[in-house]
């Protein structure tokens, strides 16, 4: 078996060591803790009444947590997405103009930023909350909207 390892270019060596580590530690039974890691927010998105995004500062913040492979972060401000998403935590976004009715978004609606539940159905298209606490926001000819992306944790 090692003469196949050193045949392989570094990068698949590698991903070959990754492997059996991790097959090692869950033979083992060991528990990867959480590591530090610092994530760079772009603005913060309303779990609410909207608010206005990418002023074109960025921050570098600590994140207790595994990141996603992501183009931005993002803090979300407002209780309008409980129980998902919760007052001032980190989101992890990936820009898309493509998305599905059910999926979690970014968007821009009357110039505000908002996560919502993008949902399409024989009602309309429309941004829903999650919290029933706060109203949908129909998407129609009356408003002006557009999707920076799609959240992915």
């Amino acid at each position: 078996m090692l003469r196949i390892y050193d045949k392989l270019k570094p990068n698949r060596q590698k991903i070959v060591y990754e492997t059996a580590e991790q097959q090692y530690n869950e033979q083992n039974n060991v528990i990867e803790l959480p590591t530090n890691n610092e994530v760079e927010i772009h603005g913060a998105v309303s779990a609410g009444t909207g608010e206005y995004l990418l002023d074109g500062k960025t921050e570098l913040v600590p994140y207790d947590g595994e990141v996603p492979p992501h183009d931005f972060a993002l803090v979300v401000n407002g209780d309008s997405m409980l129980p998902l998403f919760e007052d001032k935590q980190i989101i992890f976004v990936n820009k898309t103009k493509d998305v599905r009715s059910g999926q979690i978004v970014i968007a821009d609606y009357d110039q505000q930023a908002y996560v919502k539940k993008l949902v399409k159905d024989e009602n309309g298209c429309r941004l829903v909350s999650l919290n029933k606490q706060y109203k949908d926001l129909p998407i129609n000819e009356e408003h002006e909207t557009s999707i920076f992306g799609v959240v992915v944790l």
